[in-house]
């Protein structure tokens, strides 16, 4: 197969492709274009992702579900996993269920979360700056040098504003196992058994504790602020102490790393952007982005707004 032929690929990401193998598992395969050398370096992916299915798995606890890493065969380069039962835990699908189902998911995420954090060593305090997880510098580029082509004064002014302020804050806080991709795509829920899967340990590495606190999945559901109680209450206080969700550092926390979701979806979109738009279709594409990016803008409005109070 050529690199076009990856557009026939039903079920495809950056580099793996997945064939559905029955109704309970999935099977998966490098990316048919990748060179013999980007495949060997996927298999060793594939390897540290199972030690850490298989590790948290291990701890065995009955109010989750990790998907089991059935096999890797390093020399047909696939893998067979267990499918996640239910769908996507999206917003849309949260605000259909019960609140005895809500506060299932909430207290699932939460002891996860801990699960997760305790299994190996928690890190002693230090100081982490937060502009760090971001493309800071395409950031501040575009707010001052290419920003006005597209947005008014105001909104330019305001985007300057929360640049030199997420650029300006750090705070204490410590390091930790952490899944570090939690996002609707990576939860599902299954409603025959009211139990979430938690999927794609790809990524899964030592991380800033509140990264996965204050997760995509948390924040689009609007629970992250119940998740971090639920969390407080069941991790292991003789390893590291947590603020109270009223302690006034922490409401500074939450509040710069909601911002910063933000602003990693406005700066992926900004990259999309065409100064000089050839034909109709970047025109269209640079107007869906302007109206996404704005959104953000409005996100970040709210999101001052509501821990102002």
């Amino acid at each position: 197969m050529g690199n076009n032929d990856i557009r026939k690929l039903k079920h495809h990401g950056r580099e793996t492709y997945a064939v559905y193998y029955g109704d309970g598992f999935v099977l998966k395969r490098p990316l048919p274009n990748m060179s013999e050398s980007e495949c060997a370096k996927w298999l060793q992916k594939q390897h540290q992702t199972k030690d850490a299915i298989d590790a948290i798995r291990a701890v065995g606890n009955p109010v989750y579900n990790v998907p089991a890493m059935v096999f890797i065969r390093d020399d047909e380069y696939q893998i067979l996993e267990e499918r996640a039962p239910g769908q996507p835990l999206t917003n849309d699908l949260y605000r259909t269920l019960s609140r005895r189902q809500q506060f299932e998911i909430i207290n699932s995420i939460g002891s996860f979360l801990v699960d997760m954090n305790e299994l190996k060593p928690v890190g002693n305090p230090v100081s982490h700056k937060i502009s760090d997880e971001l493309k800071f510098q395409r950031l501040d580029n575009f707010v001052n040098n290419k920003m006005s082509n597209w947005f008014h004064k105001n909104e330019v002014r305001q985007m300057a504003r929360v640049r030199d302020n997420i650029g300006k804050f750090e705070y204490t806080t410590r390091m930790a196992w952490s899944h570090c991709d939690l996002n609707p795509g990576n939860v599902f829920y299954d409603a025959a058994s009211s139990r979430l899967s938690f999927i794609d340990f790809a990524e899964a590495d030592y991380f800033f504790i509140y990264r996965d606190i204050f997760a995509p999945l948390q924040i689009e559901l609007g629970i992250y602020k119940p998740v971090y109680e639920t969390y407080t209450k069941l991790h292991n206080k003789s390893l590291y102490p947590m603020p109270s969700i009223k302690n006034d550092n922490l409401r500074k926390i939450m509040k710069n790393r909601l911002i910063v979701i933000c602003l990693k979806r406005f700066i992926k979109a900004s990259d999309d952007l065409r100064t000089n738009p050839k034909n109709e279709k970047s025109v269209h594409n640079n107007a869906t982005k302007v109206e996404f990016m704005r959104a953000q803008i409005a996100a970040i409005q709210n999101i001052e707004k509501q821990f102002s109070k």
